[in-house]
């Protein structure tokens, strides 16, 4: 029989991969960069947006603010991807930020790390996916009712997508961002070239002028440079994800370091370029945008009129309307590659999720691989968080944007930092003179970075924290204790099952009283009895729950009648509670012999479908989560399969790695005490 979800899970992933094809899926330079540095190189879509909306809170008269401003921003990356550079080859395992912190600031930085990128991380799934609908809806306005679900859409596309390993993600992925890239280019070349020709292109929003938000007129003083300094920590979007590589060395193919390093600097040419062009080329056009339109003067219908994002409103501008091919390429683009950027949260987000489970700190089940080798617990917990970010910000990206940015600068300046004390103590035991002025020159470039790093966390905290920055602040904190009490718990845990003395560990119990419960004589019943019996314990004896007389009466006749070589004993329960009875009767045997171990057999039935579930009660689930308390206590299942369990043993239906021969290796799809139906 066809297992429906097996055929349904093969046609989302693919096929499953051998643990040996995990080389196969190693990252050539030209898929890597699509893979970890779409974030960065997307977010030019809307970081010189973000600038444009903070200056014009005060009006027109602040824009001339925004080359400096844009300036700031290509400083400051500048001098993030050549410290993220020194990062790749010094720490190639993988942990990037978090694994330099641990290294040289202690596992608490190594923690406030992770902590801080991956609530990042699900920030860039929710701000990419909602920016990419954005622009779907400045090209398309009719679709403006279903921004949620496009972009709840859009997440569950990019989980399946991603579940198929790390290599396919990439193929997929690939031309949607050089198509971005190059749109971008010829979009931002063509219009300096009309500039510089004299015909320089101009927004449909240039001739609309701005009204200052309230209580931002006339700003002077402290208030204009606290402004100016919102307008650079929300450019400095165009930051996020640059990590993404170091924490990716591992997927690289050999030289590993090398080419992560190529493909990170690689990077940031392409995004420093993109970022500037367009922010010049807005400035040329006179693009004016607010976060309310009815900000904009000379507007009839300020109700009615929906803004186009800046990157729509430089491609109307540039080729010559809004219904020219060049504008719909730009914005199919733009809208693609803004969805595809949460693909580096997708990769990001799961291998360090891994790392910090291998490490005890988050639940061993995220260091697995699925089917196709892929971290997939990780990238479906991070799907069902982001996508219900989404849903509870009814995708907006002014509402979502404060709480982004936030922790990547924490990790950056954390990082930085710690590379400084990595350099430092490199220092102090080499005596070669070439290598050591190549270490000082690391070092100068990761102290720089840490100072300027730690700068714009302060400025983004004094900027954005009452603006909505406070909830991912306490997401962070969140997930940081959590992770301490992970670690706790599983410290505690291997502390308690640690082997001190194996011969005492060993000793038998005096004796293995064994109980087979029934309550009425049928194959499942004999099948358990046969095997307990087979175990040859001390003592055997059969238990049954009289909740009804007549049916325990007539069981006892029966049991006597079938000479069955097994003592019955019949516990009265007045209330017709199965349960405790059979859990107090356990209890009194361990009271009365705490020496030894009872050994509790429960027939099980294992059906084939999973409506069947329902037809079945949940006694022996509910009896052995009691039984599992008590010491002394083994709880055997003794499964019988019904026929329609029988495709469940098909090999086709397995999962890889299971374990493939004898009757018993199949697991119970529902656990039921076969005598009571």
């Amino acid at each position: 029989m066809v297992n429906v979800t097996e055929v349904l899970k093969r046609l989302v992933i693919g096929r499953a991969r051998r643990s040996e094809e995990l080389g196969e899926t190693l990252l050539p330079k030209r898929l890597a960069l699509p893979i970890f540095a779409s974030d960065p190189l997307s977010s030019v879509a809307y970081a010189t947006q973000e600038i444009l909306l903070v200056l014009t809170l005060g009006g027109l008269a602040y824009l001339h603010f925004t080359p400096w401003i844009a300036a700031a921003v290509v400083a400051l990356m500048t001098v993030v991807v050549l410290s993220y550079r020194q990062v790749v080859h010094a720490y190639p395992s993988g942990g990037g930020s978090y694994e330099v912190a641990s290294t040289n600031l202690g596992p608490s930085a190594g923690l406030v790390v992770a902590a801080s990128l991956l609530v990042d991380y699900v920030m860039t799934v929710a701000v990419s996916v909602a920016s990419g609908v954005d622009n779907i809806i400045s090209a398309v306005p009719a679709l403006v009712d279903y921004r949620v679900l496009m972009a709840l859409i859009f997440v569950a596309l990019l989980t399946a997508i991603n579940l198929r390993g790390v290599r396919e993600s990439g193929q997929a992925f690939a031309a949607p961002t050089y198509l971005f890239i190059g749109g971008v280019l010829i979009m931002v070349g063509t219009g300096l070239f009309r500039y510089l020709m004299g015909d320089a292109p101009v927004a449909e929003s240039a001739a609309y002028g701005v009204n200052a938000a309230p209580g931002d007129a006339n700003l002077a003083g402290l208030a204009l440079v606290m402004l100016v300094l919102r307008a650079f920590s929300s450019g400095c979007t165009a930051l996020t994800g640059v990590e993404a590589i170091s924490n990716g060395v591992p997927a690289f193919r050999k030289p590993k370091s090398q080419n992560a390093a190529t493909t990170m600097a690689a990077m940031g040419i392409i995004a420093i370029t993109m970022f500037v062009g367009v922010t010049t080329l807005a400035i040329v056009a006179k693009v004016h945008i607010t976060d309310d339109s009815c900000r904009l003067t000379g507007l009839t219908d300020c109700e009615g009129y929906t803004q186009r994002t800046v990157i729509a409103q430089l491609a109307a501008s540039v080729f010559g309307g809004e219904n020219s091919v060049g504008f719909y390429f730009i914005q199919a683009a733009t809208a693609l590659v803004l969805v595809l950027a949460a693909n580096t949260a997708f990769n990001g987000f799961p291998l360090l999720a891994s790392i910090l489970a291998q490490h005890r700190y988050l639940p061993r089940q995220l260091h697995n691989r699925g089917d196709r080798l892929a971290f997939s617990n990780g990238i479906l917990a991070l799907a069902v968080v982001a996508g219900l970010l989404l849903w509870g910000y009814k995708a907006n990206v002014t509402s979502l944007i404060h709480l982004y940015i936030l922790g990547v600068f924490t990790s950056f300046t954390l990082s930085q930092t710690g590379m400084v004390r990595h350099w430092n103590r490199e220092l102090r035991t080499e005596r070669n003179h070439t290598v050591r002025r190549r270490h000082q020159l690391a070092r100068i470039i990761n102290a720089t970075g840490a100072v300027i790093t730690c700068l714009v966390l302060v400025i983004v905290l004094a900027t954005k924290f009452t603006e909505g920055a406070w909830l991912a602040v306490l997401a962070a904190i969140v997930l940081f204790v959590m992770m301490r009490g992970i670690r706790r718990h599983y410290d505690t845990v291997a502390a308690e099952l640690a082997v001190t003395d194996p011969r005492s560990e060993m000793v038998r119990p005096s004796r293995v009283l064994a109980i087979v419960l029934v309550s009425t004589i049928h194959k499942p019943t004999l099948r358990a009895l046969a095997y307990a019996r087979a175990f040859r314990p001390d003592h055997l004896e059969a238990l049954t729950v009289a909740v009804d007389r007549d049916a325990s009466t007539a069981l006892q006749q029966q049991w006597e009648r079938y000479e069955i070589p097994v003592p019955l004993t019949v516990l009265d329960s007045p209330y017709r509670e199965i349960t405790g009875s059979v859990v107090g009767y356990v209890r009194s045997i361990r009271r009365d012999s705490p020496r030894d171990v009872v050994a509790v057999f429960i027939p099980e039935y294992v059906v084939g479908h999973w409506w069947e579930n329902v037809l079945h009660n949940q006694s022996a689930l509910w009896l052995k989560s009691r039984l599992l308390f008590t010491p002394g206590v083994m709880v055997i299942s003794v499964p019988w399969q019904l026929s329609s369990s029988a495709r469940a043993d098909h090999p086709a239906a397995r999962a890889p790695g299971s374990v493939r021969r004898g009757e018993p290796t199949t697991a119970p799809k529902s656990s039921d005490l076969s005598t009571h139906e």
